[in-house]
């Protein structure tokens, strides 16, 4: 089953602390959003990547995929002020229907058994999210105190790739969007609507790099892959 892939890297991620997009801090010597965009671009199923950067890197990412070979990126589109108008310029940026899959460039871990799940399962359901089950005990808090203990075991943390039939995804930006509606990640805009939305089960080395300490972890990961080579 062909998809395509909107992969996201407009945000500058100010919590990195790197004093530039860190979309090109290099992970085992080559750029994290080169990692991402190699799980699509070796993926037979993936036709093609639209890659959302902001508009004063344009020309800086564009040369990255040139060099790194990266072929499946054939449309560089100019995010927008939250992440969820990038998905929106994302998803305008394609003009036919079929499966689309919309990932954070900074998760460059997710298993490519995964990916092909949420495929097949978008084309069964509509929609289909990459989560795993919350490990962590949960606190709601009410002012300076716990209120309770959240039950956990109906909790999933969601992730990405997270893929939907393009029809059902861009009515659900749409609907957002006329609103004024800002979801805090693609399913909860097809929540919305009433229209449910399957899990695929994914692991816990699928993190987003967000922090300093995000990237010793994936510093590891890379060592741990290579040294099973």
């Amino acid at each position: 089953m062909d998809y395509k892939a909107i992969v996201l890297a407009a945000g500058q991620g100010k919590r990195m602390n790197a004093g530039y997009n860190k979309q090109l801090i290099k992970l085992n010597g080559t750029p994290l959003i080169i990692h991402s965009l190699q799980l699509f671009e070796t993926d037979n199923e993936c036709s093609e990547i639209i890659l959302v950067v902001s508009a004063n890197e344009r020309e800086d990412m564009k040369k990255l995929v040139e060099n790194y070979n990266v072929k499946k990126v054939r449309n560089l589109v100019i995010g927008g002020v939250e992440r969820q108008d990038s998905v929106y310029a994302g998803l305008s940026a394609i003009d036919d229907k079929g499966i689309v899959l919309i990932h954070d460039g900074a998760r460059p871990f997710v298993k490519q058994a995964v990916i092909q799940s949420i495929v097949e399962e978008a084309e069964k359901t509509g929609s289909a999210i990459a989560a795993v089950p919350v490990k962590d005990t949960i606190k709601r808090m009410a002012g300076n105190f716990i209120e309770k203990t959240v039950e956990r075991t109906d909790l999933w943390a969601a992730q990405t790739p997270q893929g939907f039939q393009y029809d059902l995804i861009l009515e659900a930006h749409q609907d957002a969007k006329e609103y004024g509606y800002n979801g805090t990640d693609d399913a909860s805009l097809v929540e919305r609507l009433g229209k449910p939305v399957s899990i695929v089960e994914s692991d816990y080395l699928n993190l987003k790099l967000t922090t300093e300490e995000d990237l010793l972890f994936a510093e590891t990961i890379l060592k741990a892959k290579e040294n099973k080579r």
